[in-house]
């Protein structure tokens, strides 16, 4: 008995679509778009990354805000009541240059800070009262319905790089970044503590590195004399998150034996990149220079 070709395998389109495809040239629909581009990718028509990112917008289509925002929980905010004195070591540790300012509560968010307003009043010689009325940028709200490639399309129409996610009854849900939505399309954007692919630890001073997550246990132990326990985990990475008993956000610090570990890079499933110091805190001048390019 001959076996149905056209309804077995994982191609059941029948001879006459295929047929009709190569002799009108165009796909019709998205799989078959996929399909003539991964082909094109296999003929050496376009290149592994283009076609991951051509991918990777088409999938951006199909998310929405509330996919890839940083939860409420997580957001690093100022309070506009505070003076910038008393939340600059948050600015520092945070590293990052957009902040939510709040009245009391961050469900009520009157505006945006950027980092480099505060300037002008560290580098006055005069002390200077500081309004942080006088600086903050007007907040941006959207729902946690809109789709990336809409918002994406507004920040780059408006200029904006944050927007306050808020939930079907007002309330603040988290922030997204224009950071954020890129990374869905061309990977993860690396900053000055990337560190290169073939290695895992990056020296900056003697008591001042910065270390992958997915540091074999026995590298680091081998590279600092030391003794970390390699018998439950294989990686830094899964030693840090024992430590911590939740998923970290960047910023946040543990010690482990004689290191200091703060982490530079995370997002909702793992931590990606570590800053390593000795005997005492990350030094703020580091932590600040961990800027993640737009992000907040």
């Amino acid at each position: 008995m001959k076996e149905d070709r056209s309804t077995n395998g994982p191609d059941n389109r029948s001879w006459f679509e295929k047929i009709s495809q190569v002799i009108t040239g165009e796909p019709k629909d998205r799989e078959q778009l996929v399909e003539v581009l991964r082909d094109s990718e296999q003929r050496n028509l376009l290149d592994a990354d283009s076609l991951a990112m051509i991918e990777a917008v088409m999938q951006v289509t199909e998310m929405h805000v509330r996919d890839i925002m940083i939860p409420r929980s997580q957001m690093v905010v100022v309070d506009r009541d505070v003076p910038p004195e008393d939340f600059l070591p948050t600015i520092l540790k945070s590293g990052h240059s957009r902040f939510p300012v709040i009245n009391d509560t961050r469900d009520e968010v009157a505006g945006i800070l950027l980092a480099k307003d505060l300037l002008a009043y560290f580098a006055a010689d005069d002390i200077v009262r500081f309004e942080i009325r006088d600086v903050m940028r007007t907040p941006v709200f959207v729902p946690e319905s809109k789709r990336l490639n809409v918002l994406l399309h507004e920040f780059r129409s408006n200029r904006n790089h944050m927007a306050v996610v808020v939930d079907e009854y007002g309330g603040v849900a988290g922030l997204v970044t224009i950071e954020d939505v890129l990374e869905q399309i061309v990977g993860e954007i690396e900053d000055e503590y990337d560190i290169d692919e073939d290695s895992f630890i990056m020296k900056y001073s003697d008591d001042h590195y910065s270390v992958k997550a997915l540091t074999p246990i026995d590298e680091l132990n081998e590279y600092f004399n030391a003794s970390l326990d390699e018998s439950e985990f294989d990686t830094v990475g899964g030693l840090i998150m024992k430590a911590f008993g939740h998923m970290p956000a960047r910023g946040e610090s543990v010690s482990i034996g004689k290191f200091n570990f703060t982490v530079l890079r995370a997002d909702k499933r793992r931590v990606h990149l570590l800053q390593l110091t000795f005997g005492g805190s990350a030094p703020k001048s580091v932590l600040a220079s961990a800027n993640q390019n737009s992000e907040n």
